[in-house]
C-alpha cells in the first residue's frame, strides 16, 4: 500500500473535503475536492490536481460560477476521450443545482459551466458523491439522491446520450418503515452482469444499506440494511477486472468518529465481504488537526484499472489523502 498526501499544508484554503479522482485518457490520475475557509461558506470552489511523473501538481481552482458554496465534486471519465466533472451549488442542500464541466486535455483547460438539468427544484440531480458508472449497454448510471431537513431519499439519473439528458429513477422506498434516522444517501454503484445493477448506502441507521435493479438503473427494489457498520458518512466501492468488488468506508456505527478509514474486499458480489485494510487510523500526532473525536479519515472515493486500485479522502479535513494498492485474490 503506497500513502501520500495530494498537497502539504497551503495558505490557499483552510478546509477542504469531498474529493474525487479519476484517471486521464494516458493512463494518469486526477484529483478534484471543494475547499475555502469553511464547508457550506460562500467562497468554497472546487479545486484539482493531477500526478504526473514528477508528483502532483499545486492545487488549482477549477470552478466558481457564483457566490455561493459549492460541493461534491464527482470526476468520471467514460472513455470517450472527455473527463467530466460534475459539482453542487447551494446555500443549502436542500436548494443544491448540478452544474458540470468538461475537459478533452486531460484537466489542462475546462468548458464553461452547464447545469446538468435546466431548471431543476429538486436539490440536485446527477451524481451526487460517487461516480457514475457505464453499463453494458453503453447508458451512463449517475448515483443520485436529495436532502430535506427531515428526510434522505437515493434514486439514480440515467443517460442514454453519453450524458446530454438525464431519467430520473423511482426514489427508493425501504424495506424496513421503522428504519431509524432520515433515510439513504451517496448511493455507489456496480453492474454484476448484464442489467443487474446494485447500489451500497450511507444510512442514518448505522448500518450500510443496499438496494437492487434488474433493469439496468430504471427502476430500484425497496432498500434493505446490510451487516457493515456505518457511522453516516461516505462510502465508495469499485469492482475489478477479477469480479472482485473494493470498498472504502469507515467501519464503525459510531457517528461522532469518522476513523478508522478502511477497505474492505468482497468476492461474492458484495453479501459478504471477508477481507479489512486499515488505511488510516487515529492519528494522536497531529495536534490541532484533531478534532474533539479524535480525528477524521473520511469520505473516500475510489477508482481500479485492471485489479489496482487508487483512492482518495480527506484528512482532518486540512488535507487530501492518496493510496494506491494492488487487490490480489
Amino acid at each position: 500500500m503506497k500513502k501520500e498526501t495530494i498537497f502539504e499544508p497551503t495558505g490557499q484554503f483552510r478546509s477542504c473535503h469531498a474529493s474525487t479522482l479519476a484517471h486521464t485518457n494516458d493512463g494518469k490520475v486526477i484529483a478534484a475536492w471543494f475547499a475555502g475557509s469553511h464547508e457550506g461558506h460562500a467562497d468554497v470552489a472546487i479545486w484539482m490536481s493531477r500526478k504526473l511523473s514528477a508528483g502532483w501538481e499545486k492545487p488549482r481552482k477549477i470552478a466558481k460560477i457564483c457566490e455561493k458554496a459549492h460541493w461534491n465534486p464527482v470526476l468520471f471519465n467514460p472513455g470517450n476521450g472527455i473527463i467530466y466533472l460534475y459539482f453542487k451549488v447551494g446555500e443549502k442542500i436542500p436548494s443544491w443545482k448540478t452544474w458540470s464541466i468538461s475537459s478533452v486535455d486531460d484537466g489542462d483547460t475546462w468548458s464553461e459551466p452547464l447545469e446538468l438539468v435546466e431548471g431543476d427544484q429538486s436539490g440536485g440531480r446527477g451524481p451526487v458523491k460517487n461516480k457514475p458508472i457505464v453499463l453494458s449497454d453503453a447508458s451512463w448510471l449517475a448515483p443520485a439522491s436529495v436532502e430535506t431537513a427531515t428526510e434522505w431519499r437515493a434514486f439514480c439519473d440515467r443517460s442514454k446520450d453519453n450524458g446530454m439528458s438525464w431519467k430520473k429513477s423511482n426514489l427508493i422506498g425501504f424495506e424496513d418503515s421503522s428504519m431509524a434516522g432520515r433515510g439513504v444517501i451517496q448511493p455507489t454503484l456496480w453492474e454484476s452482469a448484464p442489467g443487474k445493477v446494485h447500489m451500497l448506502l450511507r444510512s442514518t441507521c448505522g448500518k450500510i444499506c443496499r438496494s437492487d435493479s434488474d433493469d439496468y438503473g430504471k427502476t430500484w427494489a425497496q432498500v434493505r440494511e446490510t451487516e457493515l457498520p456505518n457511522n453516516n458518512s461516505g462510502i465508495d466501492l469499485v469492482r475489478l477486472a477479477n469480479g472482485a468488488l473494493a470498498l472504502v468506508c469507515n467501519p464503525t456505527e459510531e457517528r461522532t468518529r469518522r476513523t478508522p478509514l478502511s477497505l474492505l474486499v468482497s468476492t461474492d458480489n458484495g453479501n459478504t465481504w471477508g477481507r479489512r485494510y486499515d488505511i488510516e487510523e487515529e492519528d494522536v500526532n497531529v495536534g490541532h488537526l484533531i478534532r474533539n473525536d479524535g480525528g477524521e479519515f473520511s469520505y473516500p472515493s475510489i477508482i481500479s484499472m485492471g485489479n489496482e486500485i487508487c483512492v482518495v479522502y480527506t484528512r482532518h479535513r486540512k488535507l487530501i489523502g492518496y493510496m494506491e494498492d494492488e487487490i490480489r485474490l
